[in-house]
């Protein structure tokens, strides 16, 4: 990954996150926001996301892809040119968490999990990536996480939520491909925002060592240090918090 901040305060000039109800979505808006950027999409299930006079909210269920396409055909006269996918579940809303064994795989909850965290962002990517511009700077990110990794996998366990965020980290990698085709200056990533106080990770902190738990605030400026930084050589890959490649 190479320096693009020369981009900062410019770039980008329109932005759309989905999950902007969520912890790490929401600061994402209100970050952007800060920064100047003239219209943020921030698109959630409930409707709720920070205000302010560029935030234009607009309603999604990551389930249902006629919203999802619903949002893109909203969005077609003023594209963004950074698309961050700022959703997911680890654990469900009846209380169900991360498989510590084989033996607690149930394929109605693996389903879920990988709705949320593979297939929903595959069908924002299928809406929007049509919708980056050809001519300059475009970037679509979408959260994954660390657990992700096949390569840095040592202690197993966590099934569902692995193998949902392997194959999202996979998908990453074959838009990358498909879009770098005709897309020069484009990127496509997957980002591990790192351990954040939300309520994601809430039931999984007992352990965490000191200074390891970043507010949402503090995930948003690192997140968007790390798009700023990214060059089309980088598309296709994992990264960080802290811009570090996260391994395949």
């Amino acid at each position: 990954m190479d320096g693009a901040g020369q981009q900062v305060g410019t770039w980008p000039r329109c932005a759309a996150i989905f999950g902007a109800s969520g912890g790490i979505g929401s600061a994402l808006c209100s970050e952007l926001a800060a920064r100047g950027v003239a219209t943020i999409h921030a698109g959630s299930r409930s409707g709720r996301v920070p205000q302010d006079q560029a935030i234009r909210p607009f309603r999604f269920e990551l389930e249902d892809e006629t919203s999802i396409s619903a949002a893109a055909d909203a969005m077609r006269n003023a594209p963004p040119d950074l698309v961050i996918v700022a959703s997911g579940v680890l654990t469900l809303p009846d209380g169900t968490g991360p498989e510590r064994s084989y033996k607690s795989l149930d394929p109605v909850v693996m389903a879920r999990v990988f709705a949320a965290n593979t297939i929903g962002p595959a069908l924002v990517a299928k809406h929007m990536l049509p919708l980056l511009p050809r001519d300059r700077r475009a970037v679509l990110a979408a959260l994954s996480a660390r657990v992700g990794s096949i390569g840095d996998n040592r202690v197993g366990g966590w099934h569902s939520y692995r193998a949902s965020k392997a194959g999202l980290n996979m998908l990453v990698r074959n838009f990358a491909i498909e879009l770098g085709r005709t897309h020069k200056q484009a990127v496509v990533v997957s980002l591990h925002p790192g351990t954040v106080d939300t309520a994601l990770s809430e039931p999984f902190r007992a352990n965490l060592p000191d200074g390891q738990l970043t507010d949402p605030d503090g995930a948003a400026r690192n997140l968007l240090g790390v798009i700023d930084g990214l060059i089309p050589a980088d598309s296709g890959q994992q990264f960080d918090w802290k811009g570090g490649r996260v391994p395949d």
